[in-house]
């Protein structure tokens, strides 16, 4: 990263530091600086989490006795040994009990303009309602329950009825095709199914139940079909499984009294996208994930119940439950949206922080460099005067889009929180304070409560050198192995290092501490002997003014052993051509240097990637080199895989 020459654009601010929650808890414990805290984060886990569950209210039926069990090794911890707890209790009851239950817990805007706001009483009795209704169908604890649903009220209604009877959910990508779902469906051998009859995207109706009933063909496990009535379309129906989720209401007794569980009780198995292979499930717990998705939503994004939190996500990916989660469990306010950020205008999204007054709004690089293509004047329309941190998460930044966005959509006085993790952890890794300052496209501090390093192939510390991402520590958001694949997940995470959770990521600190992800390790390129990340070069092209956006990966080269291919989404008002080729070529040959100039530069007009806004570089790859490119279900634009094949 020492190409890009970064420097701090951004300092705390003195009133938001020593308002934050952090600051609080330092206060609190006698700790004299952040440094002290995070070192004491990773050394007193007992500690840490009583602070953190003491400060937050969190709930627990029965006290844990012990915090942390690693008898059966590192891969196989447990936490909060013989507690007994049930999540939702902590994301509604509480609130409700406190005198709170008139507080907005949950905003919805759809596509097409309709709004509904609900109280924490409200969500309460929806989900409550829910859950009966569950019941009655015969819902049993340890049940699978598919949600292949748009964001929309009951997406979020389902997920904690699940949860309150001991079911566990299956979050599924509104976007996915039959057979993403059906591979899914069958794969956690679901029972039951929720989903709706559409739903609207860019104006037209996306037919969501056809597609499901498409994927149960293939899913003989799942005996049930509740379906939302969201769009009013006509859809298929099988007398005897599908039932309106409204009717089925009505059947239930309201479970207003949560089942407790054990805190290692599974409540949710969470899919990785798949680009290779068949798609992993992860398992989460009662006791992980929902304390994980609160804790970094106080420690990093400084969460208050006066907060209004949007993220441009999905169910289906991590950020969706995480979303819902964190909010609630912290008292705030959650928005959904359930439609695309640029519809009908490239404003939608400024427009939607505005009219609901949002105070931390999360993106993806991703979706930045899409909205920039029309231009800066359409977040300069808005003033987003209620935005007091943004947050971004999915992929890296390059710095062209992340100034673009501080400047634009933060006016240069939102802190960009940066956070990276990932749905095997449900949460981050890395992260930012505000207690720091911050570099563009950089994390200024890894996430409280996770130990972890920048590691070369042996495993030992490197700064200032690119690295391997591991955590040296234990947390409770770490997923609980794969869906009945112990094997793959040992190999996944714990087969490289002894006692080293190895994350795939390739990252690099730099002199002053600052922490840069790189891309995936699988994507590394060694171009001569020397490695590099794909990100970098991809940040150096981004900064030309013909590039929108771009993805580079590494084919075989007979001298250098392997060389830079890169691939070029143009800016309008540019066309591809041989000089524009050249340039570029020209313009990463000065920044980076001429050994690590790419052997091509090929032009086209999309970039696959996935529906959470990762680039597919190993898709790319393979059909670059003419190979199966593997599990495609993942992608929101299978078109740009024919974009690749032809590109020139």
């Amino acid at each position: 990263m020492k190409e890009l020459n970064l420097q701090v654009v951004w300092h705390p601010d003195p009133e938001m530091a020593e308002r934050s929650n952090v600051s609080a808890q330092m206060r609190r414990l006698g700790l004299p600086s952040y440094e002290a805290f995070l070192e004491w984060s990773f050394t007193n886990p007992d500690g840490f989490w009583k602070a953190f569950f003491e400060d937050t209210g969190f709930r627990w039926r029965a006290p844990y006795r012990e915090t942390l069990d690693v008898r059966n090794g590192a891969p196989w911890a447990r936490w909060f040994v013989d507690g007994a707890l049930n999540a939702t209790e902590s994301a509604l009851d509480r609130h409700v009990e406190a005198g709170r239950g008139e507080a907005i817990a949950l905003i919805w805007e759809g596509e097409e303009g309709g709004i509904r706001r609900y109280t924490y009483r409200q969500v309460f009795e929806e989900v409550a309602r829910l859950a009966g209704a569950l019941r009655a169908l015969g819902v049993q604890p340890g049940d699978r329950i598919g949600l292949f649903l748009p964001m929309i009220p009951e997406v979020a209604f389902a997920l904690l009825a699940a949860m309150r009877i001991g079911a566990i959910v299956i979050p599924l990508f509104s976007g996915f095709g039959p057979e993403a779902v059906a591979v899914r469906l069958q794969d956690a051998e679901a029972r039951f199914l929720i989903t709706a009859d559409g739903f609207p995207r860019r104006g037209r109706i996306v037919p969501m139940k056809e597609i499901a009933d498409e994927a149960l063909r293939a899913a003989p496990s799942v005996e049930k079909v509740l379906v939302v009535r969201r769009a009013g379309n006509p859809i298929p129906w099988r007398e005897g499984r599908d039932l309106w989720l409204h009717e089925a209401i009505g059947r239930g007794t309201a479970v207003h009294e949560a089942s407790a569980f054990p805190s290692e009780t599974p409540f949710m198995i969470i899919y990785t996208s798949g680009t290779t292979g068949r798609p992993k499930g992860t398992v989460h717990v009662h006791g992980g994930a929902p304390i994980k998705a609160a804790q970094d939503m106080f420690h990093l994004f400084d969460v208050k119940p006066a907060d209004i939190i949007h993220w441009v996500t999905d169910i289906g990916w991590m950020m969706g439950p995480w979303l819902i989660l964190g909010s609630l469990t912290l008292g705030a306010t959650c928005l959904i949206y359930d439609g695309a950020p640029d519809h009908p205008e490239p404003d939608r999204l400024w427009e939607l922080v505005e009219r609901h007054g949002v105070t931390i709004l999360g993106v993806s690089p991703t979706l930045i460099r899409a909205l920039m293509r029309a231009g800066a004047e359409w977040p300069d329309r808005h003033a987003m005067p209620s935005l007091r941190l943004l947050g971004s998460t999915g992929e890296p930044w390059n710095p062209e889009p992340w100034l673009w966005t501080f400047q634009h959509v933060g006016k240069g006085r939102c802190p960009i929180i940066n956070y990276s993790g990932g749905t095997e952890i449900f949460g981050g890794i890395l992260g930012c304070t505000v207690l720091r300052p911050l570099k563009p496209c950089s994390f200024n501090t890894v996430v409280p409560g996770v130990q972890a390093d920048c590691v070369d192939e042996a495993g030992r510390p490197v700064r200032e050198e690119v690295g391997l991402l591991v955590i040296r520590n234990l947390n409770p958001g770490m997923t609980r192995g794969f869906w009945r694949d112990p094997e793959r997940y040992l190999e996944t995470y714990w087969s490289r290092w002894e006692g080293l959770w190895y994350h795939g990521d390739l990252v690099y600190i730099d002199e002053d501490g600052f922490w840069y992800i790189l891309g995936r390790a699988d994507d590394t390129l060694k171009v001569g002997g020397k490695r590099l990340g794909p990100a970098e070069m991809e940040s150096v092209l981004v900064e030309h003014p013909a590039v929108a956006e771009a993805a580079v990966i590494g084919v075989p080269d007979e001298i250098k052993g392997e060389a830079p291919v890169a691939f070029v989404v143009l800016r309008p008002g540019y066309e591809p051509d041989e000089a524009l080729r050249a340039a570029l070529m020209e313009h990463v040959a000065r920044r980076m240097g001429k050994a690590l100039a790419p052997k091509e530069v090929r032009f086209v007009r999309d970039i696959p990637k996935t529906r959470n806004a990762k680039l597919m570089r190993r898709v790319i790859r393979a059909v670059y080199l003419g190979r199966d490119p593997g599990d495609l279900s993942a992608l929101e634009n299978p078109q740009a895989v024919e974009e690749i094949r032809r590109a020139r």
